[in-house]
């Protein structure tokens, strides 16, 4: 008794050309990705500490749960991916290749056998007759055939679509494509964030992720010239945002006062700026109406946030706080007077309801006329040089799907037998690898033609 032993490379190979492999790698991928979708990627150590505390936020941390499509064991299993995909690529490539290229074109009985549509009939008519009229009707009902003739046997071969045996090597060849584009982004591009106050520039973006946000240069300058936001009615919820952007490269104004909105972003260069964000910048000014009630006599003040100024009989005051919209009020301020020697007195101003401090009695009323309050436009950075690599990925992909599930290799042999008498034994079968429903019903049909045909 002999016992063969295999080699570790043996052994190897076999293991990456795995079917199970395949499986239960795609099975971690997904049940891994779910992680990266729950779990908010590249955010700041602060956001993850004040979401998940310290303890969870240091377990993550190790796992690389933050920035898990860059870790060392979510690339290994796509790496691992990729190795079983090719392996088992190049185990079955030849055999399909070999199958389209060198077709068996002299079927024997054990082939015929092996066929799940087979019909066999006989004909009054010979060989030599027959030859024309079968090779005619594969020509109209199916395809040209070629005939061989071996053995005293004529054996005609013909199909349908020898190439869409290669679409899933196409799929596969995607994968890897998408693969490689995804490499190229992650190796060479980056996604990184910049808050730029109205009026300001920047030639430098922040990269996310990691403890410490990283400077970008971005070898260009970047603008906010104006940034605007409304609302829906009667709400502080944001209806739509956007920032008037110039970019200055070299001195030059290259893109000048372009508007970027949610889903419109910004491109230049190969980097891509998102609407993501914004807020206020800086303290806020006021155009303030100050009215002493026993006169009549208005003065206007034009102050900061915190910046005291003084009534007609001497006494200060400021504007303690600022509200955009107090309780659906619109803008409002709460204003804070001083006495000397005395407790403040505070109180609120609303920008929409001019008359409403007279209501108070004071012998000054204030009424807000104005303000200012800059703000910052928050932008999103992405830079990417493998998403064109993924796109051609993407559409091959697409069109190895199609050719693998949608089409099918069919092949249909014919043989003629001389029989006693003249007569001639006609024994035909066909085979697909897709489908095999649909190409058993046109086989069926391709079956009772023929007999027509050779009955007529």
């Amino acid at each position: 008794m002999t016992t063969n032993k295999r080699s570790f490379l043996d052994a190897l190979w076999d293991f990456c050309c795995s079917l199970k492999l395949t499986i239960f790698t795609l099975i971690l991928l997904a049940a891994t990705s779910v992680i990266g979708t729950v779990i908010q990627q590249g955010r700041s150590p602060e956001e993850y500490l004040r979401v998940y505390g310290e303890n969870t936020y240091r377990i993550f941390e190790k796992l690389g749960f933050f920035d898990m499509y860059h870790s060392w064991w979510f690339l290994g299993l796509l790496t691992l991916f990729a190795v079983n995909l090719t392996a088992c690529s190049i185990k079955r490539l030849p055999r399909v290749w070999k199958t389209v290229r060198n077709p068996v074109l002299t079927p024997d009985d054990g082939l015929y056998r092996t066929l799940s549509n087979m019909e066999e009939m006989v004909s009054k008519e010979s060989p030599e007759t027959l030859k024309g009229k079968i090779a005619e009707f594969l020509k109209t009902n199916f395809a040209a055939a070629r005939v061989t003739e071996a053995d005293g046997k004529t054996h005609f071969y013909a199909e349908k679509m020898a190439w869409a045996r290669f679409g899933v090597y196409v799929t596969h060849a995607s994968i890897l494509i998408v693969f490689v584009g995804a490499i190229i982004g992650n190796v060479f591009g980056y996604k990184a964030y910049v808050n730029i106050v109205e009026g300001t520039e920047t030639s430098r973006v922040w990269k996310r992720g990691g403890s410490q946000p990283t400077p970008i240069d971005l070898g260009f300058t970047v603008r906010c010239d104006k940034f605007s936001v409304t609302y829906y009615e009667g709400t502080m919820r944001p209806k739509l945002y956007k920032s008037l952007i110039t970019v200055i490269d070299d001195g030059v104004e290259v893109k000048k006062d372009r508007e970027v909105i949610v889903n419109d972003p910004l491109k230049y260069k190969g980097i891509v700026f998102y609407q993501s964000s914004y807020g206020p910048a800086g303290d806020p000014s006021f155009v303030l109406s100050v009215t002493e009630r026993a006169t009549g006599q208005s003065q206007t003040y034009n102050l900061r946030q915190g910046q005291p100024g003084r009534l007609a009989n001497g006494l200060p005051f400021r504007v303690a706080n600022f509200s955009e919209n107090f309780q659906n009020f619109g803008p409002a301020v709460r204003i804070e007077i001083m006495p000397p020697g005395e407790p403040v007195r505070a109180f609120t101003v609303l920008k929409n309801f001019p008359q409403f401090d007279a209501q108070r009695g004071d012998d000054f009323i204030f009424s807000l006329d104005d303000y200012q309050q800059r703000q910052y436009t928050g932008l999103q950075v992405a830079k990417d040089p493998g998403v064109w690599v993924v796109w051609i990925g993407c559409i091959l992909m697409m069109v190895g799907s199609i050719i693998a599930f949608f089409m099918s290799h069919r092949r249909i042999w014919v043989t003629l037998v001389p029989l006693d008498g003249g007569k001639t034994g006609i024994k035909l079968g066909g085979a697909a690898h897709r489908n095999q429903a649909a190409f058993e019903m046109a086989f069926d049909d391709f079956k009772k033609n023929l007999k027509q045909e050779l009955n007529s």
